[in-house]
């Protein structure tokens, strides 16, 4: 029996729902806005910056945003300021304000100010991406990048102090020199093959703008004129320019490359048991009395496939994220250009956004970059720095 006060009353919860979904990001940006700061001196080292959008380094600049983190008691990270390398300016002018303008002491303050350090890119900036000109068949003259015997020192240096320390793709490889590159290894145990990758989603040079025309020329000097290639697959290139091409079908059963995490990983970290990665990588030996391999990559070849890496020393399995974690210090290194994905830093302003990250990104597209962000860097970064704060206050 209805009651008499409720009699003819129709409740209709359709205006209600309108309007909470229509608030929903204002709510997101209030319950980020009420997140309380919390200070993590971050030096951050890109020096392949070419707008001041900072594509390079935006993914950690999402998580330190997102996160609240400061670079003192009041102020957020600014993607365009609040790094050392390469700043773009206009009419193609540019500052070099890298960690080399520092002498020893100087870097040693440095350490003893910062929280963390993170190598975000250190390829650098090359004439003709810079100015457009040139002939681009060939790879030209650097004009900065490579890793510095003084980013080196600093990260010696905050290795030393216990501090947590960061690298990625591309540190190791060109344009950093052989001397630098060991000082670097042998500090932190990881040694670089001289192989670097990436995946393509076609290898027809009539319509995908996106293969380097000197990585066309070199294998087609490499290989008697022929370039005998349509279909998707990875690339290979070696410090000695050597190119290795795999096809899907011809030489591998899936062409993207995977990217498997372990228990550690997946359960600490939050990172999914596997995972596509469509960008460049390097492939690394590891020292594993010393680093421990929390997550690898792992391409699916078929035999035509397996062959062609064995006669070149390229493994099938290789370290992705690469962990020391122990009293003296912590330090991960990123076998991948992990730092750079197409997201937009306008959602790190919004509370809650993971829980709405399948709307953000395109499953269907096999070179598609922000669910790796979402899936894997994200969760990551993120648990790694929130570790760390914690770890500096109990």
């Amino acid at each position: 029996m209805a009651l008499p006060f409720l009699k003819n009353t129709r409740i209709n919860i359709g205006p209600t729902i309108f309007f909470m979904l229509l608030f929903t990001p204002l709510w997101m940006y209030l319950g980020w806005y009420l997140t309380p700061k919390r200070q993590l001196v971050v030096a951050i080292v890109d020096k392949t910056v070419l707008s001041k959008k900072g594509q390079e380094h935006i993914s950690l600049h999402w998580v330190l945003n997102h996160e609240k983190f400061t670079k003192n008691k009041k102020s957020l990270y600014k993607i365009d300021r609040d790094y050392f390398g390469f700043f773009p300016e206009k009419d193609k002018g540019f500052k070099l304000m890298g960690l080399e303008r520092f002498n020893n002491d100087e870097l040693n303050d440095l350490s003893r100010a910062s929280d963390v350090a993170y190598i975000a890119d250190a390829y650098g900036i090359y004439k003709n991406d810079w100015l457009k000109q040139g002939d681009d068949k060939e790879i030209s003259k650097v004009i900065y990048g490579g890793l510095s015997k003084q980013d080196v020192y600093f990260l010696q240096q905050m290795k030393d102090k216990h501090k947590l320390v960061l690298a990625e793709f591309n540190c190791l490889g060109s344009p950093t020199d052989e001397h630098t590159r060991r000082e670097f290894e042998n500090t932190f145990g990881v040694f670089w093959s001289g192989w670097i990758g990436r995946y393509f989603d076609s290898f027809d040079t009539a319509t995908n703008k996106e293969i380097p025309k000197w990585l066309v020329k070199n294998y087609i000097d490499q290989h008697e004129g022929k370039w005998p290639f349509w279909r998707s697959g990875i690339v290979f290139i070696n410090a000695d320019n050597k190119i290795v091409i795999l096809e899907n079908k011809t030489h591998l059963n899936n062409s993207l490359p995977f990217i498997q995490a372990t228990s550690e990983g997946m359960n600490h970290y939050g990172l999914p048991e596997k995972i596509k990665y469509p960008f460049w990588f390097d492939i690394i030996d590891v020292d594993s009395s010393y680093n421990h391999v929390m997550a690898k990559f792992k391409l699916e070849v078929n035999a035509n496939g397996a062959e062609i890496l064995r006669e070149n020393n390229i493994p099938i399995q290789f370290p992705a994220v690469t962990v020391h974690m122990a009293s003296d210090y912590r330090f991960f290194y990123f076998s991948g250009d992990f730092c750079d994905n197409p997201i937009d830093l306008t959602s790190s302003y919004m509370k809650g956004i993971s829980y709405f990250k399948w709307f953000l990104y395109n499953r269907s597209d096999p070179q598609e970059r922000k669910s790796f962000f979402w899936t894997f860097y994200r969760p990551m970064v993120t648990t790694i720095l929130n570790d760390y704060h914690k770890s500096l206050h109990h």
